[in-house]
């Protein structure tokens, strides 16, 4: 069983911030794939499924974002997953816009809910799927700005950037963390990409 969590706050008024762009991916993912996240337990909402001809459980957890490693902690211990193999998605303000970076381990991070599951799990031997949601500029406190609503462009940017995680996941599943990083921790920004030579 593999577990698939997606970071972020549970509750409609931070639904389009940038810190929820774990639950924006892990919906996408869910559509995908037609699987209804939606049970309560394990203080998160999961669905059950299939993903590359495995079998999946999918999640969002329910507490605030900075105590996010309980209820990871406690959906590895229902399913007996294998931390190493739990894949988390999770915004990173460090990075541009519609661009992602997957990685397998990592204690280097300002990001809290990320901080909560090493903590709860007692290792940094998971994989995280990061993406960015960088400002133009930081104004006032990084913790104001991921918590802001985005504005209508950033929400079409974040919609493609959720569809965009959802693969890179299906490839993680399907043929390893090697290929997902090949393949996705290249990619530049969609408008980066338009300007580049063909």
């Amino acid at each position: 069983m593999r577990l698939i969590v997606g970071l972020g706050n549970p509750g409609p008024q931070y639904e389009w911030t940038p810190h929820n762009m774990g639950f924006l991916a892990l919906d996408a993912l869910a559509r995908r794939h037609s699987v209804r996240v939606s049970r309560r337990e394990a203080k998160s909402v999961v669905g059950r499924g299939q993903l590359a001809g495995q079998d999946v459980i999918l999640a969002k957890p329910q507490t605030m974002m900075n105590l996010s490693g309980v209820a990871v902690g406690m959906l590895i211990e229902r399913y007996e997953c294998d931390a190493a193999e739990t894949v988390v998605l999770i915004d990173e303000v460090d990075l541009p816009w519609g661009v992602l970076r997957i990685r397998e381990r990592g204690r280097n991070s300002t990001h809290n809910g990320l901080k909560s599951v090493i903590a709860a799990l007692g290792t940094d031997e998971f994989i995280r799927v990061r993406m960015g949601v960088q400002p133009e500029q930081i104004w006032g406190d990084r913790s104001d700005y991921v918590l802001s609503t985005m504005h209508p462009e950033e929400r079409r940017i974040a919609e493609d950037e959720a569809g965009e995680a959802a693969k890179a996941v299906e490839l993680i599943l399907r043929e390893g963390v090697a290929k997902a990083m090949a393949r996705f921790n290249r990619k530049a920004p969609p408008e980066q990409e338009a300007t580049e030579p063909a």
